[in-house]
Parts: structure tokens; C-alpha cells; sequence
């Protein structure tokens, strides 16, 4: 079952590597991933408040100009697979355990382990497929997976690079996937390629950066749905989430998370084009209700051309923008990042990877921030 909102891109870049071996009736495949990115940075102007991904205290970790060489947006992973046939049934479990490279310690033990993916699926191709476990959720995996710098970095911000990841166009173009608990079930793929896929999530509290969290759920799981079509080298994607979030704080009222996707791409020979549009309540800048109630909107667009064989070049932008001045926002109206990107495949693992960048945030009260940002590096799936 590799459809690109089950495996996610991880899953699949490493499996396509990957040693495979049989063991009884079972065929196990071990695969990973290691990367890591030279990345310098550069902010300046206002101090705007909020989750200000172009501002000096995040996107510099509180300095004027910072280097860190760590992740991009992908972590270091190793993925173990098994499937089966059994019956009528094809059977797959995976385990997915992940680890950043980039510490502010030389001597502290970077013991930090991100297990994020443990699941097992049945099915088949007339009933479909059912997924338990833990997985990426359905919304936001199409743009996520699909963006040019899942494979080097984005915006390369400081405060989350080290001791994790860079953070793509997270936060300025989209909201982060996210893993959950869930349950799972992707309709078998018609002929006409309509595609189909719902999950139960475990709900989750309301995650915010620079704050203790004002929310939880006790009774009401997350929904999450996509029907997405693909022929001929377009694919369509309509998405949705809802999830009841119960507030914890005085003076903060219960509210339910609802959002709308929807995207489109297209390739042809060497082209490729791709937009995303996020939009609703309580979808956060960086995750679920990390901004509370707020309404907010979030573009995606990105070209790709290939010169070469193993040449990629690449455009990409994206915005995340606030539309009213909640007490969640912390003052921040919007993200936007303009990523620059050149893409090598030195061989059928390795790729070597140039990008340049700048993210802006502005602020409801007028001010605005900017980092300027450079990645070099390289990633290996095995």
C-alpha cells in the first residue's frame, strides 16, 4: 500500500533503497536515512511576536546571524518493514525510529529518539486497506511530501534545527502533518483514479511554542478525510480535519478545530508544478490549535524543472497568514518564506543539495522581520 499519504515520503524514499530479505513467509525490509545541511542565517528588523518564523528570536535563535549544521527537514531514520500474504489478505507492519544530528552539546548524549511511525496494515485490492497505529495524519501530506525541499531544508530556522529539523514551508505555506494515534481506512483506487481515504486520530492538546498549552480533548477523537484524484500526470487532492478542543484556562472558551485543503499538481517530462490552498479554524501556524481558535489561511505553489538527468532546479513560496488578531496570535499576522533550490542526484542514494532563502513575518501592529538563510548539504536513503 503505497499511496503517498500512507507511507509518507520517508517510508517510501527509504524502502526504495532498502536491503530486502525473506524470513519464512515474511519479507523483511531494513532501510534509513541520514542527512545534514551546512546552514547560515541572517534576521533583521522588528521584534513581531508570536510564532515569527523570519524573526530574530526564532528564526536565529535569538542572535543576529547564526550556523548550525544539522538536519533539513527531514530527520535521520531507520525504517523496518515487514509483509505477507495471508489468506486473502496482504498484510505490513512498519516501525519508523528517528534522531536529529545538531545539538548545542558536544559531550551531552543526543539520546533523543522519535518514533514515528508504528503500524500495521491488511487488506486488499478489492476491500481496500485498514491502518493501525501511528502514522502521518491525511491532512497536509500531499503538499508536505511533494515540496522540493523535503529532501534539503526550506526555512532553515534555528530554533528548531537544533535538536530537530528545519522547517521547509511549515508554518509559511502549510501546517505541520503531524503523527497520531489513528485508524485508518484508504477505499481501493477506482479506474478513473479516484482515490479515497478517511482516519480516527487520537485527539491531541493544542501545542503552542512559546506557551503552556489552554487546551485538551477528552472525548472526541480527530477526523481526518481526503479524496484525491490522479491520471496523466495531474492529481487533485480535497481534504478535510475537525477535532473539539476543550479549554483548560480561565477566561478561554471550548472551541472545534475545523479545515479545508485543496490542491492540485501537474508533470510533464522535465516540469513540474504544484499549489495548495489550507484554510479554517484552529489549524495553527505550525500545528493543531497552537494558536487556539484563530482563523487563518495558508498558499503553497512551487515550480520544479529538470535541465539534466540528475539536475533539479526549483522554486517554491508559501504564506501563512492570521486573519484576525487573537490573544493566540501573540501579534503575528503572517509567515511567508521564498526558498531557491538546486538538487543533485550524485547517485541513486545520494543527493546533494544548494538552497538559498528568505522568510518574512509581519506583525498586526505593523512590524516585520527577516531572515535571510543558505543550506549546503546532502541526504542518503539507504
Amino acid at each position: 500500500m503505497k499511496k503517498m499519504l500512507m507511507l509518507g515520503a520517508i517510508g517510501m524514499a527509504a524502502s526504495a533503497q532498502a536491503v530486502d530479505f525473506k524470513a519464512g513467509e515474511w519479507n523483511v525490509s531494513l532501510g534509513g536515512i541520514v542527512n545534514a545541511y551546512y546552514t547560515q542565517v541572517s534576521c533583521s528588523g522588528d521584534a513581531v511576536g508570536g510564532l515569527a518564523l523570519g524573526g530574530k528570536g526564532l528564526g536565529c535563535g535569538g542572535q543576529d546571524n547564526r550556523t548550525t549544521i544539522g538536519n533539513g527537514l527531514l530527520p535521520n531514520g531507520l525504517v523496518t518493514s515487514a509483509s505477507s500474504r495471508q489468506g486473502e489478505f496482504d498484510v505490513k507492519a512498519l516501525i519508523g525510529i528517528y534522531n536529529a544530528t545538531a545539538t548545542d552539546s558536544a559531550i551531552a548524549a543526543n539520546s533523543g529518539v522519535d518514533v514515528r511511525q508504528a503500524y500495521f496494515t491488511f487488506g486488499n485490492a478489492d476491500i481496500g486497506t485498514i491502518k493501525i497505529g501511528r502514522d502521518n495524519g491525511i491532512f497536509g501530506a500531499t503538499p508536505i511530501f511533494a515540496d522540493m525541499t523535503l529532501i534539503g531544508a526550506g526555512a532553515p530556522v534555528q530554533a528548531t534545527q537544533r535538536g530537530r529539523v528545519t522547517l521547509g514551508h511549515i508554518g509559511a505555506g502549510y501546517s505541520y502533518v503531524g503523527y497520531y494515534g489513528q485508524i485508518a481506512y484508504s477505499a481501493p483506487k477506482s479506474a478513473s483514479g479516484v482515490g479515497f481515504d478517511v482516519a480516527l486520530v487520537s485527539p491531541v492538546t493544542d501545542t503552542p511554542l512559546l506557551t503552556a498549552p489552554v487546551y485538551s480533548t477528552k472525548t472526541s477523537a480527530q477526523v481526518q478525510a481526503q479524496l484525491s484524484y490522479a491520471a496523466n500526470g495531474f492529481k487533485g487532492w480535497l481534504g478535510a480535519k475537525t477535532q473539539k478542543f476543550e479549554a483548560t484556562a480561565p477566561g478561554v472558551r471550548d472551541f472545534t478545530m475545523s479545515g479545508v485543503e485543496l490542491g492540485a499538481s501537474y508533470t510533464q517530462d522535465a516540469f513540474g508544478v504544484l499549489a495548495n490552498f489550507q484554510g479554517g479554524k484552529g489549524l495553527g501556524i505550525l500545528s493543531d490549535a497552537d494558536q487556539g481558535d484563530t482563523k487563518s489561511k495558508a498558499w503553497f505553489a512551487q515550480a520544479t524543472y529538470k535541465p539534466a538527468d540528475k539536475v533539479k532546479l526549483g522554486i517554491s513560496y508559501g504564506i501563512s497568514r492570521n486573519d484576525d488578531n487573537t490573544a493566540g496570535t501573540g501579534g503575528l499576522k503572517s509567515n511567508a518564506n521564498l526558498t531557491l533550490g538546486l538538487y543533485y542526484q550524485m547517485t541513486s542514494a545520494i543527493t546533494l543539495v544548494g538552497e538559498i532563502g528568505q522568510t518574512r513575518s509581519k506583525g498586526f501592529a505593523g512590524g516585520e522581520g527577516k531572515m535571510n538563510g543558505a543550506s549546503l548539504g546532502g541526504i542518503i536513503f539507504f
